[in-house]
């Protein structure tokens, strides 16, 4: 990956985390910068100071950043029916090269099996 940065929630696997690095993403998890008692908003928050995307499985993330009318950081959100190192890896590897400018611009991406929805920031709240 380019200039993107990542954070991944705690959600995320610390292997999916590691082979990410392996392919030359700049990724870290969020346990590595604060405590496990975080708040979502202090994800964001620390997202948003470091210029990371956010990846998680979460759905809280989106409204957060839809009620305080938030352009970044921008966030992937994973939808996937199966939650193993293995899948999110490889559908993290065909989906998110492709989003690199989007990303600059502040966007929401969920990532389904089959498909990618991308929302642009900052989300109408609903």
């Amino acid at each position: 990956m380019g200039a993107v940065a990542f954070l991944a929630d705690m959600n995320i696997s610390p292997v999916s985390v590691a082979r990410l690095k392996e392919r030359g993403w700049d990724i870290i998890r969020s346990s590595d910068l604060l405590p496990a008692t975080a708040s979502d908003d202090e994800i964001l928050e620390t997202a948003r100071r470091m210029e990371r995307v956010v990846i998680t499985f979460d759905l809280d993330f989106s409204g957060i950043l839809a009620l305080g009318g938030h352009r970044k950081p921008s966030l992937v959100t994973l939808r996937l029916s199966l939650g193993d190192p293995d899948t999110i890896t490889s559908r993290l590897l065909a989906v998110v090269p492709g989003l690199e400018r989007k990303f600059e611009q502040g966007i929401v991406a969920t990532i389904e099996d089959d498909r990618v929805r991308i929302r642009d920031l900052p989300l109408a709240s609903e």
